[in-house]
């Protein structure tokens, strides 16, 4: 049983935070590029907690409570802002990096190009996270 609720809690905790319109989608990328530091190579990821589009080739994921991280994909990567479910692939065990993996979804893989850690904390002290991000 203890089994199961955790399978759900997880299933929950990782689906996918959308956007009502690509409008809506842009402005939350505006609001998370606010808060993005410089590129990095890749970040520690055991766990997907939580991820949302931020427009056709841009997400947020969280690696855990308050790390979240923005990825740019390679294009074409077609039709990620309707993604029901994504993956984040590891090639080198719980690291996520720009140059060797991808995002998964439906049947495609689009190549992560870039990988910019957002300062989370610094957005929920501004008041800049409303209810519809992956704060959950």
């Amino acid at each position: 049983m203890r089994m199961l609720l955790a399978v759900i809690a997880c299933l929950i905790a990782s689906s996918p935070v959308s956007a009502d319109t690509r409008e809506t989608a842009l402005k939350n990328l505006a609001r998370y590029q606010q808060y993005a530091g410089k590129p990095v190579a890749s970040f520690d990821m055991w766990e997907l907690y939580q991820w949302q589009t931020l427009g056709p080739d841009y997400l947020a994921v969280w690696a855990a409570v308050n790390k979240v991280y923005m990825l740019k994909v390679a294009q074409p990567c077609a039709n990620i802002e309707n993604a029901r479910a994504i993956s984040v692939t590891s090639e080198m065990v719980h690291k996520v990096s720009s140059q060797f993996d991808f995002v998964r979804f439906d049947e495609q893989h689009c190549k992560i190009v870039e990988i910019r850690p957002v300062d989370y904390r610094a957005m929920l002290k501004a008041g800049q996270v409303d209810q519809n991000d992956g704060s959950k």
